[in-house]
């Protein structure tokens, strides 16, 4: 009986596109369809990433974070890109 029923879920899937326009087609028709009913055209891809940036985290008191966010927006740029500039010239 299951059987059957994935049979005749395979029929009413829509056939998968060759190619798509651009890359609004593609993201409307994965919003309306499911992958797991296309991975028998899935192909194995081999990638590699080289992630030499990291992220850490220091506390900064809620007031002195507040000035530093006021500044920033006064240059027109990020909290995070200002407090770098700053580290960046006291390292220096």
């Amino acid at each position: 009986m299951a059987n059957q029923r994935d049979k005749a879920k395979q029929k009413k899937k829509s056939p998968l596109p060759k190619h798509f326009a651009n890359v609004e087609e593609a993201g409307l028709f994965w919003d309306t369809h499911d992958s797991a009913e296309y991975e028998d055209h899935a192909v194995a891809v081999e990638c590699a990433a080289d992630i030499k940036r990291r992220t850490y985290l220091v506390p900064v008191d809620s007031d002195l974070y507040r000035s530093v966010r006021i500044i920033a927006h006064q240059k027109g740029i990020s909290p995070e890109t200002l407090v770098n500039m700053w580290i960046q010239e006291k390292a220096s």
